[in-house]
């Protein structure tokens, strides 16, 4: 029995042992699958994956506007590099920073996540380098950089739209999200796609009404613009007025939506177009006459007397420069931009009328045109106001709307009565090949055939006699009107040295392809409409004239 301690002590590995082989036994074999399972899980994670975002075209040029891109993604993880000094020595030339820098980071233990080109992917594969690791993500680019970038907009970080059609669009514009697992580090934060394969699933390309030459174009002028006269900014809007189709809308200033985190100043994200409201002043003159010759009350050889200004209760109401004009026909008044002949007009087709054809227009709703964000005034203290605000309403003062409504209330004007539905997007095209063509949508009749002819008749005078004859263009019959506003004050009245000059024109007048609003916010140096956006108009005039071939109205 002198041994009894030993066989104890044997007896007890004894079991031991097997209590440990069936433990590993239960662990590997018979809950082998589970843990391993469990374990996966704590290593990897599943991650949402967004869909390949679609893309966006020029009407009827093959390279894409706005498209999504693989972009190749390093992440240096200090814990895992075996040597600093050289992985710092490496990255210094790929990723052109400072070696110093670099390994500061790397002392710091601080994760380095960097962007790098196709070249260099290689150079870091060959490379091999400990802690540093290769990805690929979906990155939006635009290759046009700041052309036509107020329409476009961007993607934020988390690849939702941002403004313009990016933002409209963006359901339509996402690809199907799908899972993908995401290996992690052993300290839980390193997250690198693994290398297994995903269904690709991409969203619907946009195809748009707008051409690129002349999108171009127009952005030139607004730049010889800014060069000439320093506007503070401008919109030029181009469209086809018998559907509604914007063929350019162009803004300045503009940014470059590749680059949209850099800008300072985020009112430069606003389409002056669309998002900032105006009073537009005698361009707007038209509309109050498209009103009065509809119901009859003037003809365009209607007479009235300017005796230089009009009472309606509150100061006086002057023509520009306080000129007197005497007895003049209503073609005149438009002319000559008469602002005393606009209150007479107003006033024999009364308040209630008024108002009515304002809202046949659309002066007080939204264009619903398909672009984020469009803002829209009902003009409260127009409807509720006093004869006064009526008459300066009647020659563009005193209301506010943006280009888009001011471009399609002239659409009307030009195509025989018909408010039109602006749009951008022509067609879009699904993954699966599944097209949707846009058809030009018809909001309703505002002014019958008649009326337009008669006004359109009024404003191929103005450009052939008045104050838009620096729009003439030889061979053509142009139809316009100018416009020079003043800038109200937040507190109440106006700015005594700021004014917006427009000029809306269409063309040719006599069966209308294209229409034309060239607005410019407070130009410098520069006294009226007729000499700034007038030229301008006749500029891109002739640009589209040349290049659509757009045969001559007389020879």
């Amino acid at each position: 029995m002198k041994n009894w301690k030993v066989y104890v002590i044997f007896f007890l590995f004894i079991g031991f042992s097997g209590l440990i082989f069936f433990q590993l036994y239960s662990l590997q074999i018979k809950k082998g699958d589970y843990y391993g399972v469990l374990a996966l899980g704590q290593q990897t994670s599943p991650d949402e994956v967004p869909g390949k975002r679609g893309e966006i075209f020029f009407s009827k040029k093959p390279e894409p506007l706005a498209q999504t891109k693989e972009k190749n993604i390093i992440y240096i993880f200090p814990e895992r590099v075996a040597d600093k000094e050289k992985t710092a020595e490496f990255l210094e030339e790929i990723l052109a920073e400072e070696k110093e820098e670099l390994l500061s980071l790397l002392e710091e233990g601080e994760i380095i996540k960097r962007e790098i080109s196709d070249q260099n992917v290689e150079r870091m594969k060959r490379e091999n380098l400990p802690g540093v690791h290769l990805d690929q993500v979906l990155s939006r680019a635009y290759p046009y950089g700041a052309l036509a970038s107020h329409l476009i907009g961007f993607t934020n970080q988390e690849g939702k739209g941002q403004y313009g059609l990016e933002g409209y669009f963006d359901k339509t514009l996402r690809g199907k999200d799908s899972f993908q697992q995401k290996e992690r580090s052993p300290l839980g934060y390193l997250a690198l796609f693994s290398d297994e394969e995903i269904e690709d699933s991409k969203g619907g390309d946009l195809f748009l009404t707008l051409d690129y030459n002349i999108q171009y174009f127009s952005e030139k002028v607004l730049g010889n613009a800014k060069e000439k006269w320093d506007i503070e900014s401008g919109q030029i809007i181009v469209l086809e007025p018998s559907t509604g189709k914007i063929i350019a809308l162009a803004n300045f200033p503009s940014f470059n939506p590749n680059q949209y985190g850099e800008e300072e100043d985020l009112g430069v994200f606003l389409n002056g177009a669309l998002q900032k409201l105006f009073e537009p002043g005698s361009v707007f003159k038209p509309i109050t006459f498209a009103a009065a010759l509809q119901e009859g009350e003037i003809t365009p050889q209607t007479e009235y007397e300017d005796k230089g200004q009009v009472d309606v209760g509150g100061p006086p109401i002057y023509n520009f420069e306080r000129r007197v004009w005497g007895t003049q026909t209503m073609t005149d008044v438009l002319e000559e931009s008469i602002n005393t002949g606009a209150v007479f007009v107003q006033q024999e087709l009364g308040q209630e009328r008024f108002l009515k054809y304002l809202e046949k227009f659309g002066f007080f709703e939204k264009t619903e045109i398909d672009l984020q964000g469009e803002e829209f005034s009902e003009n409260e203290t127009l409807r509720n106001g006093f004869p006064r605000d009526f008459a300066t309403a009647s020659f563009g003062q005193g209301i506010q709307l943006n280009a888009v409504q001011l471009a399609m209330a002239f659409g009307a004007i030009a195509n025989g009565g018909k408010l039109m539905k602006p749009y951008l997007v022509e067609k879009i095209v699904q993954d699966d090949g599944q097209e949707l063509e846009i058809e030009p949508q018809l909001r309703r009749e505002v002014i019958s055939e008649k009326t337009s002819a008669q006004l359109t008749a009024m404003l191929v005078s103005v450009v052939e006699n008045g104050s838009g004859r620096r729009a003439q263009i030889d061979g053509y019959f142009i139809a316009g009107k100018t416009g020079t506003a003043q800038i109200p004050l937040r507190g109440g009245g106006y700015f005594e040295d700021k004014t917006i000059h427009s000029f809306m024109g269409f063309f040719p007048a006599l069966n209308p392809r294209v229409l034309i609003l060239i607005k410019l916010d407070n130009p410098r140096g520069i006294k009226t409409a007729a000499y700034s956006a007038v030229p301008l108009f006749r500029d891109l005039a002739k640009y589209i004239i040349d290049f659509w071939e757009i045969p001559p109205s007389y020879e």
